[in-house]
């Protein structure tokens, strides 16, 4: 073999390739003149709507709450007086005031948290029946959510009635249990009891068809592999479907808080008219000193702080979905 046989040969680098072409530049469409105020026109008889209900409202409310405003102001025969912040200093110093709001947030925790998780429990075990049955659950939900607050009232005032209520003639009927006459709302705990399980029967229903609708966006993917690694029923629902469902969650609690800070003809149709101080919310609260009292600016005042308390839940919510906004 030569020297020119044994010598290695030199490598050739390989050939190289062109860059892609880039994208054709896609001219912008000029934007139409007015483009940007067209969402506001299409808004703006809501927007009207809303300012003329509630707008004026509200700025009535917020000028009562700072005038002496009583009797002879509603008929004409004295000028409203302007207090500044009388009101509220009478308000918030008062004793009383302070066990109505603590009463208030016990019964719309206590109201929320029932709802939250009956509903949600009845919406998991909704998913494990036959179609035909969800069906007939649905449209009792249905029906008992259309119900009027009214009818619905005096249906549960006369099953706790204390001569001729059902509800004790039934527990009675148990081994032990001597419910013959006993009035349920002798006690202002008894009593709240009573009507806040109206409340969470009349709540129960939208709670079970929103979560039962976003149940059905849950991936069965992400359960199977959930189980596949091991995950029995709580690991798949506090892994999988409750992190899916949280803004749903989140949206039906703050609304729940909201409703049920807001309760008033529940406790004002159960006590005939007429609460008693045990049984007494912000609302009925503020109603029993403006038209009971005849004090128009004291219970505009705490409609104020009422009102106050509530944006508060809602800046908590608001808070929360952006939160989830980013992490998505």
């Amino acid at each position: 073999m030569s020297a020119a046989d044994t010598t290695t040969p030199a490598k050739v680098p390989p050939p190289r390739q062109a860059p892609p072409p880039a994208a054709p530049d896609t001219p912008r469409r000029p934007r139409a003149k007015g483009a940007a105020g067209t969402p506001w026109l299409l808004l703006a008889p809501c927007l009207l709507v809303l300012a003329v209900v509630m707008g004026y409202p509200l700025v009535r409310l917020v000028t009562l709450s700072f005038q002496k405003f009583g009797q002879s102001q509603l008929w004409g025969f004295q000028p409203a007086e302007s207090t500044g912040f009388a009101n509220f200093t009478k308000v918030l110093s008062d004793g009383e005031f302070w066990q109505v709001v603590l009463r208030t947030i016990v019964f719309a925790a206590g109201s929320v948290i029932f709802t939250m998780v009956l509903g949600m429990l009845i919406a998991l075990l909704l998913q494990q029946v036959s179609g035909w049955v969800r069906t007939l659950i649905n449209i009792a939900l249905v029906a008992s959510w259309g119900m009027p607050v009214i009818v619905a009232t005096t249906v549960f005032k006369w099953l706790f009635d204390s001569d001729y209520g059902i509800l004790n003639a039934l527990l009675s009927k148990l081994p032990g249990v001597d419910l013959i006459g006993h009035n349920w709302f002798a006690s202002g705990p008894q009593g709240l009891a009573v009507i806040m399980l109206l409340v969470v029967w009349g709540a129960v229903p939208f709670v079970v068809i929103t979560l039962s609708a976003g149940l059905t966006q849950v991936p069965k993917e992400l359960e199977e592999a959930a189980r596949l690694d091991g995950a029995g029923a709580w690991g798949v629902f506090r892994y999988v479907t409750l992190p899916i469902l949280k803004p749903i969650i989140v949206m039906l609690t703050t609304l729940s808080v909201i409703w049920d800070m807001g309760v008033f003809p529940q406790v004002f149709v159960m006590r005939n008219g007429h609460p008693e101080a045990e049984f007494q919310l912000l609302t009925t609260y503020s109603y029993d000193r403006a038209f009971v009292v005849n004090d128009y600016g004291q219970g505009s005042a705490i409609a104020l702080i009422t009102v106050v308390l509530l944006l508060g839940v809602v800046a908590v919510y608001m808070r929360q979905m952006l939160k989830i906004g980013e992490v998505e």
